[in-house]
């Protein structure tokens, strides 16, 4: 057996081995593969393992608690991606994965414990890999899931491990070691409806060579994914608001809407007059929308390792990734942009022309002249401005293509340095190019030359191509030709880059305590990171408002930072063998890290942990830890210009009538940019999304964070054989967080108290309207809405309680294998500002619990009961989520902004006159079955996925936030698309 490889670790021996497994990839998870790769027998205790598999489980040998996903548990359900692995294990929140539309950037990310993806750190075999975006994330979508042998969450305790920024924890994706031989496989997937269509195929090919002295894998996959549309399924085909169970949708719709008199009227192209109230046919924009984006990817993976001597071992990887995701959203359009229209315009119709040239205080015969006039020379010739909200219906969806190019490589050299010491040194360099191509975006440029004209064949800008465009008609009155003029596509591209190097030193001192049979463990090292980050716009995507629906501009950003840090861990056998004290173990790191930021400060940091373990007996094992951590702020969040986006925002305090009920209100919404005339019509914002001015922070401290965990494992009971347990309460506390308060929270700011409100108060001023409406949603160009500035004012708290059982047993011929993982989440709490308010997440809903990901349910579990019987497995796979509900009233959100109750209106589509409660959602339980037959080397496997074809809570589609309430649902905790059939057939030699 070669030095350093493939050493199996039994429970209670090399104690600091084990515990430092995951710094430089564990020695079980370096030898642990499914039977057909296992090619080195040792003579070494029988490890403990997962029950029903030969992947060696780190919760039950270490003291800080990890949840395994096993390669056999990836196949059975026959998961397509990581993303989609890591949405469905217990306490992992859903974040931007395949189930968003509206506000995926093109990649997937994974969230553990609800505190936000920028706070755990993703691994491939105990290594960072190059982050995606410029938030330092990790894309799942390039990892390579065929070579995956299990994927581990750890909580806490892991920043001495792998970094001062594991605040949550870490995800490590392992990969199968020393495969040898030929793995082939396809996989299909369908929904009952016929949509959703997902393939996939794989070849993984590995060889050992020279007497076994090396190995080498390469891993070839390809998989594509199809839409699956909102307007598909009836329970979503019809945007439904919230808050008061009709038939919603967009204030931006087709005919046009125009400011005048301070208020919004649509035009009635029978009559050509603008309405005289401010009701209007809102657009219904679910059927566009999907719940499935499409995705494409070709991977490339390479792994090797060489024995070039007995004492030195050279080892690399390479990955390569491209992928393409595509986004799909109703139509683009002015957005409440102010346009110059000429009184002679040729599509403006009578009516309309009277009732702004009243408006615009012009007399009959002012009126008719400029009718007439259609030269900007001629004195007679006048213009007027209003905020236009029209749906370009006739170019069709706002659609944007992301597509990623990666690559990582890793090349390394570890070896012994004594018998008991061991060292390892090795660097990496990786590569992310993401390009963003978005097409379907109306361009307000194009559309003011074209409402210029005055002639129905010329534009008066002699621009070439432009068409005068007719925007006062119905849906359907822009011409081919209008529409294509006022289209160009517009691309964003981001570049990021991960450069690190890294030594260490691990093994024992060679010295025992008195009362102890394992010597004293250590691990000294040092690492060098340097992240860059850069986005670069076209003209078109940095232009605030430009690009009709963009929701705000992509500046150019360019920043970079580095860090260097040192660590040392220490594991300190106490106490084996002794009477109630089979072993006691201690142990503790330290980590100091040295950031230097590209044009910015210098910071210095500690972190540490400690930790211990006591096995009183064979039986049970006892466990804590205690970790100080930090976060340094991210490129985006040091480098990004103040840009205004959009947030969700259902109600404004100045809408409708209540300034007119309460002077001081109506002084702070004058005082906020409100023109004095709409008081009394500002509307709600449309779609209940608000604009928001945010930007990066060059002053930026790092977070803190503490967290803690205690648990304790069960296994190798003499009464119950193949049963292991864990159970694992952990504590995670953020102070100085580094993000902006929520939109609840800046409006409380200000309006919270109006008896003590001022129109002077800061808090107030600093939010901005639109000049022509009043209103908090409009043009980014003149709209800065809401301010959200970056400030490390924040505290983040959550803490909860894991349970892992695992049970193997045989009943007759038949193997039994349970495999069950629940999380109870006690709290998850936000509080933005010191004075603010403490904000709990757990098990509810609402704008504001949208702040890092989807819901997050007080109770979810998976429990999944496989039997084999010969050559056949049946695998029952069952998911509970437990019941939420609207997040209560509180000192920020008034008892005014309750869910709808009651019976849904006409007019609703399939939803039509059901009895709902769009304030509470049930508990969820879905059923999961596969057939799988294995023949010699052949496997061919059957999957029914959500069996009872169980459709997802309809709470409407204005409750939470754009990117995870769609569709009238929260399709990233919810099955949005019904029941589905996977076939998978594989073949290995």
């Amino acid at each position: 057996m070669k030095t350093n490889k493939n050493t199996v670790l039994k429970a209670g021996a090399a104690p600091f081995a084990v515990a430092l497994a995951l710094v430089s990839a564990p020695a079980f998870a370096q030898q642990a593969a499914p039977q057909a790769d296992a090619a080195t027998e040792t003579n070494e205790p029988t490890a403990i393992v997962v029950t029903g598999s030969l992947i060696r489980n780190p919760n039950l040998v270490q003291a800080t608690p990890v949840n395994v996903t096993t390669a056999d548990q990836i196949a059975l359900k026959q998961s397509n991606t990581a993303e989609e692995v890591l949405r469905q294990v217990p306490g992992i929140v859903p974040n931007i994965g395949s189930a968003v539309n509206n506000g995926n950037g093109g990649s997937s990310y994974v969230d553990l414990r609800g505190l936000g993806s920028n706070r755990n750190i993703v691994l491939l075999d105990g290594q960072r890999i190059v982050p995606a975006d410029l938030q330092g994330r990790v894309d799942l979508n390039n990892i390579p899931l065929a070579l995956i042998s299990r994927v581990d969450s750890l909580t806490g305790a892991a920043v001495t491990t792998y970094g001062a920024d594991a605040i949550t924890g870490v995800v490590n994706f392992v990969t199968k070691k020393d495969f040898a031989g030929v793995d082939l496989a396809v996989s299909d997937q369908l929904t009952e409806q016929g949509d959703g269509n997902y393939f996939r195929a794989d070849v993984t090919t590995g060889v050992n060579f020279d007497d076994g002295r090396g190995n080498a894998v390469l891993s070839l996959g390809y998989q594509k994914s199809n839409a699956v549309y909102q307007g598909a399924r009836d329970f979503s085909n019809i945007q439904l608001d919230s808050f008061s169970g009709t038939a919603g949708g967009s204030g931006t719709t087709a005919p046009s809407r125009f400011s005048i008199n301070g208020g919004n009227r649509q035009i009635d192209p029978t009559t050509g007059f603008l309405k005289t109230t401010g009701g209007f046919n809102a657009f219904n924009f679910n059927p566009y929308n999907i719940f499935q984006t499409p995705f494409q990817r070709f991977n490339i993976f390479a792994q090797a390792n060489y024995q070039l001597s007995d004492a030195v071992e050279v080892y690399t990887r390479g990955l390569f990734s491209k992928n393409t995701v595509k986004t799909i959203i109703a139509p683009s359009g002015l957005f409440a942009e102010r346009m110059t229209i000429p009184f002679s315009n040729p599509y403006l119709p009578d009516g309309a022309a009277s009732q702004f040239c009243a408006a615009n205080g012009l007399t009959d015969a002012q009126c008719v002249a400029a009718r007439a006039a259609t030269d900007p020379t001629d004195p007679n010739y006048r213009t007027f401005n209003t905020v236009v909200r029209r749906r370009f219906v006739e170019t069709g969806t706002r659609n944007s293509q992301f597509t990623t190019n990666v690559f990582d490589y890793s090349l390394g050299f570890r070896g012994a340095l004594t018998k008991t010491v061991n060292w390892d040194v090795r660097a990496s360099y990786g590569e992310s190019d993401r390009l963003q191509t978005i097409t379907g975006y109306v361009l307000k440029s194009r559309v003011q030359d074209a409402l210029l004209a005055t002639s129905r064949t010329e534009c008066l800008s002699q621009n070439d191509g432009c068409v005068p465009i007719n925007l006062f008609g119905p849906a359907g009155s822009i011409t081919p030709q209008q529409a294509a003029y006022t289209l160009s596509p517009s691309t964003t591209a981001n570049n990021t880059s991960l450069l690190q190097v890294r030594g260490l030193l691990s093994g024992d001192f060679g010295f025992t305590v008195p009362t102890a049979s394992e010597p004293v463990g250590f691990a000294a090292g040092a690492e060098y990171r340097k992240y860059k980050a850069v986005q670069i716009s076209d003209t078109l995507s940095k232009t605030p408002g430009e690009l009709g629906g963009a929701g705000g501009a992509a500046p150019d950003i360019n920043g970079a930072y580095s860090v260097w840090e040192s660590y040392g861990e220490l594991v300190a056998p106490l106490v084996s063998d002794k009477p109630f004290f089979k072993s006691l173990t201690v142990e503790g790191g330290v980590r100091y890290s040295k950031y230097s930021v590209q044009g910015g400060k210098k910071t210095e940091t500690w972190t540490y942990k400690v930790g211990g373990s006591w096995e009183p007996v064979d039986q049970l094992k006892l466990r804590g830890n205690y970790s100080r951590a930090v976060r340094a702020p991210n490129i985006a969040e040091l480098f990004t210009p103040n840009t205004t986006g959009l947030t969700n925002l259902g109600q404004d305090p100045c809408s409708g009538d209540k300034p007119l009920k309460s002077d001081v209100l109506k002084a702070v919404c004058l005082a906020q940019g409100a023109p004095a005339n709409s008081i009394g019509q500002i509307q709600d914002p449309t779609a209940a999304q608000a604009n928001i001015t945010t930007g990066g922070n060059l002053n930026l401290n790092p977070e803190k964070a503490t967290t803690y965990t205690v648990g304790a494992v069960v296994q190798g009971l003499s009464f119950l054989p193949g049963f292991s347990a864990s159970v694992d309460y952990y504590n995670i506390k953020v102070t100085d967080q580094i993000g902006t308060p929520l939109p609840a929270d800046l409006i409380s700011a200000c309006f919270g108290n109006l008896t003590a409100a001022s129109a002077t108060d800061p808090a107030c001023t600093i939010i901005r309207r639109d000049p022509s409406t009043g209103g908090l949603d409009g043009s980014p160009a003149t709209t800065k809405g809401l301010f959200g500035g970056l400030t490390n004012q924040g505290k983040l708290f959550t803490d909860g309680v894991d349970v892992i059982l695992n049970y193997q047993r045989p009943i007759g011929a038949v193997k039994w294998t349970l495999n069950a993982v629940a999380n109870f989440t006690f709290h998850s709490k936000f509080k933005a500002t010191p004075s603010g308010f403490d904000r709990e997440c757990v098990g509810y809903y609402s704008v504001n619990c949208s702040f890092t990901g989807s819901i997050q349910p007080r109770r979810t579990w998976s429990v999944q009961n496989t039997f084999s019987f010969k050559a056949m497995d049946l695998s029952l796979l069952w998911r509970h989520q437990s019941s939420a509900k609207q997040e209560p009233c509180n000192a920020v959100e008034p008892c005014t902004t309750r869910a709808f109750n009651g019976t849904i209106p006409a007019d609703s589509g399939a939803l039509s006159g059901q009895a709902v409660n769009f304030g509470k959602i049930d508990s969820f339980d879905y059923l999961d079955v596969t057939t799988r037959f294995n023949v010699e080397q052949f496997t061919l496997t059957f999957t029914v996925q959500n069996l009872f074809n169980t459709k997802p809570p309809i709470v409407g589609n204005t409750i939470g936030s754009t990117a995870y309430n769609s569709g009238n649902t929260f399709p990233s905790s919810y099955d949005a698309l019904g029941r589905r059939f996977a076939i998978g057939a594989r073949v290995k030699f």
